[in-house]
């Protein structure tokens, strides 16, 4: 609009549309009071006369202050659509949480510790715990008693025996490295894969309703689960002779 328009539109808002002529008296100088015992008009309708002054300024103050506002929101617009573009950082080295449900120790897994080993269960069992008794596994039970300590208590150091899966003919011998729950421990032992291999720290799982150890499920390596087959057990012999631990 052209300055004079302007200058007529602020004239309006300071003195207010009232019928005493006080916006061309204004814009001519002159002031007119009412006469008196003559009171000023209100504002139409509302019977409240609005504060033109206040009005005025705050709309001279907007006029002199939205450049500055719309140019501040636009660069506000262009950061936020500049963020919104970029992607988000990704981390240099991915860390995976640990797994809960394993029955061992991250940093002492079960592997095969010799794949040449070339030794049957029997001959391992015997040099890793002391217990010197000779023939097959499915005959170590019956051969330590009265010999050797037996229970259905796991013991560090004690020897595990098991019976061969749907077979009293065959058996397995291992041995306890460690006690992780009443219903997990670790052992380590030969040929179990049947490749005359030595493993470490085998997990070994009771399944029994009692918690005996009468039957119990063994870590399959290859895999990295348990495995499949339930194994019955006679139970442990521990590596002290009964002379020994009466005396």
């Amino acid at each position: 609009m052209g300055v004079n328009k302007l200058n007529h539109f602020q004239v309006l808002l300071e003195t207010g549309p009232d019928d005493q002529g006080g916006a061309l008296a204004h814009r001519s100088g002159l002031t007119r009071k009412p006469p008196p015992g003559q009171v000023r008009r209100q504002g139409a309708f509302t019977q409240y006369q609005p504060p033109w002054s206040k009005i005025g300024a705050e709309m001279m103050s907007l006029r002199l202050t939205w450049p500055a506002k719309a140019l501040g929101l636009a660069g506000l617009a262009f950061a936020l659509a500049a963020c919104a573009s970029a992607p988000a950082p990704i981390s240099a080295t991915a860390v995976s949480a640990p797994r809960l449900d394993l029955p061992y120790e991250p940093s002492a897994p079960p592997q095969v510790a010799d794949y040449a080993a070339r030794l049957q269960c029997v001959p391992f069992a015997r040099r890793a715990s002391g217990v010197e008794i000779y023939g097959n596994a499915n005959t170590w039970w019956r051969q330590a008693e009265g010999r050797y300590p037996r229970s259905n208590s796991p013991a560090p150091g004690s020897v595990f025996v098991l019976r061969g899966h749907n077979t009293p003919h065959r058996g397995h011998v291992a041995v306890v490295k460690e006690i992780v729950s009443n219903r997990v421990i670790r052992v380590d032992h030969a040929n179990w894969l049947n490749g005359g291999e030595i493993s470490v720290n085998v997990p070994v799982m009771d399944v029994s309703a009692a918690n005996d150890w009468s039957e119990v499920r063994v870590w399959h390596i290859p895999g990295g689960h348990w495995g499949g087959r339930t194994y019955s057990a006679e139970g442990f012999i521990h590596p002290f002779t009964m002379h020994a631990a009466t005396s």
